[in-house]
């Protein structure tokens, strides 16, 4: 990475950040909730995940009462924050995807070391609307779900969502599909699930750019959240803290274990989805998690669209402080306290395994 402009960085915020961290009067503590030295005098510059907003508040709170320092977040779409990581504008990414194999190359050119996705945060994925006239959640099939996202099915009592919700009063409300405009590691979770749960429903593909072909574009979870709270008949995906965030109804989702009855998203069946996760490469440091099996779980009360967020950072900082004031930002944000203040912001804390894997991994950066 040009270590000459990531090192201009640590004392500079992003121009475009949200400006997620808080100044401390006395420059912070220099010990750890876990007891471990914790001194960051700089400010650190990152920059991708909308997801991660939320869950960004608080690391950065924690980092600024534990060590002194401070992150500049901009939430600018994973695309974004991918791209300018690669291009020394950013000391690391958040992400909802991990790096694809260009990208990974890419990014090892630029940190002199192979960059790790590491996932520091899960985020379930909510099927939001808004249906004026209901008193209870609908039920949507993955089958469903991708006959709406491309525009096949217009009207919310369609005969196949009405097949999905017996004795339900849907109205005669059309449908408008709203999606991310930007870049979206949200989109392209949500479009490998469809291309893995809808079979020849979607057909489509999945990335990170929407591929349905039809509806409104709005920027962010944020956008998209807000673009249908006072939109009657809108219809969006976005992360399930944006959805509550705007008191958005939240459909179920039927899976290939549940049969027609439909899976409610809360904590506890996220969790059981989490549970069956396994990693891409069970050797090494890079954490990057095999998502497929989410998508058509074999437990019954698994809800199938959860999100594993990532940092994605260099194995090895050739600046030294910028290294240091990284590794002493992940430590925080992997933290058991701190990760159980997520629950309060609509995320899943990670799993104790998986934040054995995640101080492992932090332990082994080089700076």
């Amino acid at each position: 990475m040009n270590t000459k402009r990531v090192g201009a960085l640590l004392g500079i915020a992003a121009v475009a950040s949200i400006g997620l961290a808080a100044c401390s009067d006395d420059g912070g503590s220099t010990t750890t909730a876990d007891g471990e030295e914790c001194d960051v005098t700089s400010t650190i510059a990152a920059s991708g995940a909308t997801s991660q907003r939320n869950a960004m508040n608080v690391f950065s709170n924690e980092f600024d009462a534990q060590c002194g320092g401070q992150l500049d977040y901009n939430a600018n779409g994973s695309g974004s924050g991918i791209s300018e990581f690669i291009g020394g504008q950013s000391v690391f990414a958040g992400s909802d995807s991990p790096l694809k194999e260009e990208e990974a190359a890419q990014a090892e050119q630029a940190c002199g070391a192979p960059a790790w996705n590491l996932p520091m945060v899960f985020g379930p994925i909510a099927v939001a609307y808004k249906l004026e006239g209901l008193d209870q959640p609908l039920t949507l099939s993955p089958q469903v779900m991708a006959q709406i996202f491309k525009g096949e099915i217009k009207k919310w009592n369609d005969p196949a969502i009405a097949e999905l919700n017996e004795g339900v009063d849907i109205p005669d409300t059309d449908i408008v599909v709203i999606f991310r405009s930007d870049e979206s590691g949200t989109t392209d979770n949500f479009q490998k699930y469809l291309d893995a749960a809808a079979g020849d429903a979607w057909g489509n593909g999945a990335g990170k750019t929407f591929q349905g072909g039809t509806g409104q574009g709005a920027n962010g979870n944020d956008g998209v959240a807000s673009a249908i709270a006072n939109a009657d008949g809108a219809i969006t995906y976005t992360e399930w803290s944006f959805a509550t965030g705007q008191n958005l109804d939240i459909a179920n989702v039927t899976t290939s274990a549940s049969e027609d009855e439909g899976v409610e998203l809360n904590a506890e069946t996220v969790g059981k989805t989490i549970d069956t996760a396994q990693l891409v490469n069970e050797e090494g440091n890079d954490l990057a998690i095999d998502t497929a099996s989410f998508y058509e779980p074999t437990e019954a009360g698994a809800y199938p669209l959860v999100m594993p967020t990532y940092e994605i950072v260099c194995s090895k900082y050739e600046d030294v402080e910028t290294g240091q004031a990284v590794k002493q930002f992940l430590k925080v944000a992997a933290s058991e306290d701190v990760q159980a203040q997520l629950e309060d912001e609509g995320y899943i804390p990670v799993p104790e395994e998986f934040r054995q894997k995640l101080d492992t991994a932090i332990d082994a950066i080089e700076a």
